[in-house]
């Protein structure tokens, strides 16, 4: 098997991530009917900071303020405690994309190590991982907001690869669902790179995957392809 090791990004990629059911269910109890048009404007801000964020250009804790500044001051409850309440809402609504556990299984009885990098917040992944009983198969988990650092920025890369024990780079795929983020940050780390698209999006010239799938189980087909003959 030429991959001994798969590093998965975590948000829509293993878990789904409903944004809008998050916020739906966190601003329900505050007795707020979230509609469309909230999640519209707050994505209007959500979004450009996300990208910011990517770029090192803010970190982690503004981003999580920032985004909430609005229904801070509407509600008059802090920026960190209405960001705490939403991922909160986050893991309680947590479920795994289709495929996922099954890939997993198999990765696993064959023997191929896992590991996550995540721009994710730490308050939600280990929650999500622990609900979903997947946590004893990952390792290493690393978190953008515990390393200081986002992907693509080749640190969060060298800091997983350390722990990893810094195996053959050949030997490692990067799966995940950000083009900019997840492909584009391994591909310039040396390992290949596997883009969940599952919007069927164009890939620009600048960042080419090695491998594109539509679902996990399209993952699971090409780890069979190149699994050893018994």
């Amino acid at each position: 098997m030429k991959y001994q090791w798969i590093l998965f990004d975590a948000d829509e990629t293993i878990f789904y991530f409903d944004n809008f059911a998050g916020l739906k269910n966190m601003f329900s109890r505050y007795d707020v009917s979230f509609s469309q048009t909230d999640f519209d404007e707050y994505q209007s801000l959500n979004k450009p900071l996300w990208v910011e964020y990517q770029n090192g250009q803010i970190n982690a804790e503004q981003l999580q303020n920032h985004r909430f500044k609005h229904w801070s001051d509407k509600l008059n409850i802090s920026t960190s405690e209405l960001n705490s309440q939403f991922l909160d809402s986050m893991a309680e609504i947590c479920k795994t994309l289709p495929g996922a556990t099954e890939l997993i299984t198999y990765l696993h009885e064959n023997n191929i190590k896992m590991g996550i990098i995540t721009n994710g917040f730490a308050q939600l992944q280990q929650i999500r991982l622990e609900r979903t009983g997947l946590q004893s198969y990952f390792l290493p988990v690393v978190i953008s907001e515990l390393v200081g650092v986002a992907k693509p920025n080749p640190l969060i890369f060298q800091h997983a690869y350390e722990q990893m024990g810094a195996p053959d780079k050949a030997q490692v795929l990067m799966v995940g669902d950000t083009l900019e983020s997840d492909i584009l940050g391994g591909n310039n780390f040396g390992f290949d790179t596997c883009w969940l698209n599952h919007h069927d999006k164009d890939y620009t010239a600048e960042v080419q995957p090695t491998f594109q799938i539509r679902n996990l189980q399209e993952l699971l087909d090409i780890i069979k392809n190149n699994a050893p003959q018994k």
